[in-house]
């Protein structure tokens, strides 16, 4: 406000300056005015002194102009006058309503001060009563807690129970209800995840076992030998057993003649040796002629024959899957698996369907089909040697492989298709995805029936070791479980957790090919009489 005032008063001074100038100026133009006719009279005087009539009329004229620059100035000076105080007026009227204004805001800050106070008083009773309250409350927490004490010793001695053996009961139920939760919960989960990642799958593994055309008869390497008679086997024995003391140490094959009619056994680890003896053998058989010279001589041929076999065996897989520039060990090495079985299954026909599977699942997946081929056909070649070197064949394999300066990528494949190490690349996924698949398929491995009956009692076993468990039935030749539980003590929730806890115990405890479904059945009987 004070600001103001002075702003309106610095105007009106401005005013009165510029009046007094312009009465100044109006003085000095009088003055010029006049000084200029006197100069013309004096000239018309000088000139031709003019009759005397100019010079009265210039004096009047001179008078004229006093008369009327005194009446401007006076003029001038009640305007000057009048503007001053209207301003003035108007600066006082402005003057009133600030100062009015700042009277309201002074009474509205005494207003919100005298609320705030009251404000503060009563926050102060609130307090007051809150701290009362609380007293209150601890004086109620402190006999409520006496009180407890006493209702629960009264509790323990109604129920005869003591107070960690409540809390254990309630500890087992509400673990019960957590079952059945996490059940429903897993069962969810599990049906939100098949949605997606079982679909896809499924829609790969199934082109390419729809495009990877085998048989599902398996070949052994053969170690038993048809004679055509009972006379030949005094022949294969010799004089003094010379014949088959020259043919044991020539080949390192055990020839075995017992009571079996019209057959010999050949038994050895090596299979490219019991292939020479069987092919020796039977050309032997064929010739009729058995003596030590003859036996050397048709051993020495049958070597090179199977050498010869083993090393057009490799070069048929390496084309048959499409794979070129593979150095000449690997290739025979590859070639000596055609005399390899696992479980039943020959190990040359099974990695090729794994090379198979293997680019079919690159092609669907957009990655290289060549690599995939090729550490799907390398990936078992640790097979023909396990029995000279010690370890898994995948290791064997994967130093194999590194030897002869095979890629990182087949190399990490090979090792990782049975976990001995860990998977790097998706080509390792691969492999490994694509040997159970060829491994779990119908007709692929054979096993005696003592481990037969043994994967199906333990299958059994695992199922009748969890609460709440009737019964347990292994079927489909051990690819299915059926659980009878109790319909008393298990609801769907805990169902759904039975059988994952099922799963697992079956993971971490069992070896097998492809998978097992783990069924869980309940039983409810309705029971009424007719009389």
């Amino acid at each position: 406000m004070y600001l103001r005032n002075c702003t309106l008063t610095n105007d009106i001074d401005e005013v009165i300056e510029k009046m007094e100038f312009v009465e100044f100026v109006m003085i000095a133009v009088c003055s010029v005015t006049a000084g200029v006719v006197v100069g013309i009279i004096a000239y018309k005087i000088v000139q031709g002194k003019r009759e005397e009539w100019a010079v009265s009329k210039a004096e009047k004229l001179l008078q004229e102009a006093a008369d009327k620059a005194e009446q401007a100035r006076k003029d001038l000076m009640t305007e000057t006058r009048d503007e001053i105080h209207r301003l003035r007026q108007e600066v006082d009227k402005e003057i009133k309503e600030r100062r009015g204004e700042l009277q309201r805001t002074e009474r509205k800050l005494e207003q919100k001060e005298e609320n705030l106070d009251k404000k503060l008083e009563g926050a102060s009773r609130r307090d007051e009563e809150l701290r009362q309250k609380a007293d209150e409350l601890k004086r109620h927490s402190e006999e409520i807690s006496a009180k407890e004490g006493q209702l629960v010793n009264r509790l323990e001695e109604i129920a005869q129970m003591s107070r960690e053996e409540a809390k254990q009961l309630l500890l087992n139920e509400v673990e019960s209800e957590a079952n059945h939760i996490i059940g429903l919960r897993l069962k969810e989960l599990e049906e939100r995840a098949r949605r997606d990642a079982d679909r896809k799958a499924q829609e790969i593994i199934a082109v390419a076992v729809q495009r990877c055309s085998v048989d599902f008869t398996s070949e052994i390497s053969v170690s038993v030998v048809q004679i055509p008679s009972d006379e030949m086997k005094g022949r294969i024995i010799g004089r003094e057993g010379r014949n088959i003391r020259t043919f044991e140490t020539l080949t390192g094959v055990d020839l075995i003649v017992d009571d079996t009619p019209e057959a010999v056994t050949l038994s050895c680890f090596d299979p490219i040796r019991r292939e020479v003896a069987r092919l020796s053998l039977e050309r032997l058989i064929q010739d009729g002629r058995i003596h030590p010279a003859r036996i050397e001589e048709i051993i020495e041929k049958a070597r090179r024959d199977v050498e010869v076999q083993v090393v057009e065996a490799g070069d048929e897989a390496l084309l048959e899957a499409g794979i070129k520039h593979m150095h000449p060990e690997l290739s025979k090495l590859i070639g000596q698996l055609r005399f390899r079985a696992s479980y039943g299954q020959n190990a040359l026909h099974h990695s090729l369907e794994v090379a198979h599977l293997c680019g079919l699942f690159a092609a669907e997946l957009g990655l290289d089909e060549g690599i995939a081929k090729r550490a799907g056909l390398l990936h078992d070649i640790g097979k023909a040697v396990d029995h000279k070197v010690e370890g898994p064949h995948a290791l064997i394999g994967a130093d194999i492989a590194k030897r002869y300066n095979e890629p990182p990528d087949i190399i990490n494949a090979i090792a990782a298709h049975h976990e001995d190490e860990e998977p790097q690349t998706l080509y390792a996924l691969l492999v490994a995805a694509a040997d159970a698949a060829s491994a779990s398929r119908p007709g692929a491995r054979r096993e005696s029936l003592d481990a037969y009956v043994k994967r199906l009692e333990k299958l059994e076993e695992i199922a009748n070791s969890f609460t709440g468990v009737n019964n347990a039935f292994a079927i489909q030749a051990g690819r299915e479980i059926r659980v009878a539980v109790s319909p008393d003590t298990t609801d769907e929730g805990q169902m759904q957790k039975l059988a994952y806890d099922i799963a697992r115990k079956i993971e971490s405890e069992m070896k097998y090919p492809g998978q097992i479904k783990v069924t869980l059945i309940r039983e409810t009987r309705a029971v009424d009489y007719a009389r």
